[in-house]
């Protein structure tokens, strides 16, 4: 598995990252987290995603980094500002900002993250003052580099605008929902996925994204089909034509390739021509390893336009 450098981290970070929204990643529960977090770091895993929102996982994951004494090894990213997090609302701006960054480095036991990014935008806030603040918590040595989550395309190049008109830090990386199954409407309120205007931005510029939802929620797994009704969210968001067009190819092409369909996509989340990290969150050792294994599949430039229904046939 590759790993790829992003701009304002010291260190090289694994494709795969070690998502910890689970529920089961929790501080009550750290022989799990230490089962999982330990596995991941034994395949070769070295990149973690948080959220000052996921209750209890930044506090996990800071107990088995004390445990471990492992934090010069690893590359944290967290996130803050989150609208469902305490007083309901918009709480992006300066004041948040920081209030949930330091709470975030007192959970995580440390005294800075690699990464740090906005869990959601606030439209009313101008950028300035929101790139004002991070660049603050770059100087005060308390993030090496920041980064959008859940931001359209305008605002995140309205803000790196901004920032390279005032000579400061603009976004280096981005985090949207991203899979081989496109959505068809958000996974929840205040979600962005992206879509190909999204993509070839982030080619043109090469600004890595890491992907969240990169299997889409185990449309791949073979639990679901156009039958198959019972889980409503799924229905809502991936039932599509389109879609079971794109699970038929990869079911077609993991069975040429001797792997299995949600292996394949999470390899096209992987293959895209530009920098891409998957954030995934297995419950299971074994998951994690099906992970390690889809991530060194590869796939050629004909087999990913075919996955994604942009050719009719497999050349």
């Amino acid at each position: 598995m590759r790993k790829i450098l992003i701009p304002g981290v010291k260190m090289a970070s694994t494709q795969l990252v070690m998502g910890t929204g689970g529920d089961a990643y929790h501080p009550d529960n750290m022989d799990h987290v230490t089962r999982l977090s330990d596995a991941y770091i034994e395949l070769g895993g070295n990149t973690f995603d948080s959220a000052h929102q996921y209750e209890g996982s930044e506090e996990a994951l800071g107990r088995w980094m004390e445990k471990r004494n492992i934090r010069d090894r690893i590359v944290i990213l967290t996130k803050g500002c989150h609208p469902d997090d305490g007083s309901p609302g918009p709480r992006v701006g300066a004041k948040f900002i920081r209030e949930d960054m330091m709470e975030s480095l007192e959970r995580l036991r440390v005294k800075n993250v690699d990464m740090y990014a906005l869990h959601r935008d606030d439209m009313t806030i101008p950028v300035g003052e929101i790139v004002e603040a991070l660049n603050d918590a770059i100087r005060a040595g308390y993030v090496g580099t920041i980064g959008a989550s859940n931001w359209t395309l305008n605002r995140v190049i309205e803000a790196n605008q901004y920032a390279k008109d005032n000579h400061l830090q603009g976004f280096s990386f981005n985090s949207p929902s991203f899979s081989l199954a496109k959505p068809l409407e958000p996974h929840w309120p205040g979600c962005v996925s992206a879509d190909e205007d999204f993509c070839r931005w982030h080619e043109s510029h090469q600004v890595p994204l890491l992907a969240w939802s990169s299997q889409a929620g185990g449309f791949f797994s073979g639990r679901f089909s156009p039958d198959i009704r019972d889980n409503e969210d799924m229905v809502r968001v991936y039932y599509s034509d389109n879609n079971w067009e794109r699970l038929d190819r990869a079911t077609r092409l993991a069975t040429a390739k001797g792997v299995t369909p949600i292996q394949i996509a999470l390899a096209y989340v992987l293959h895209q021509r530009f920098p891409t990290f998957a954030l995934i969150g297995p419950e299971k050792v074994e998951e994690m390893r099906s992970s390690f294994a889809g991530a060194d599949i590869s796939l050629s430039p004909s087999e990913m336009d075919w996955l994604d229904l942009k050719t009719s046939d497999l050349a």
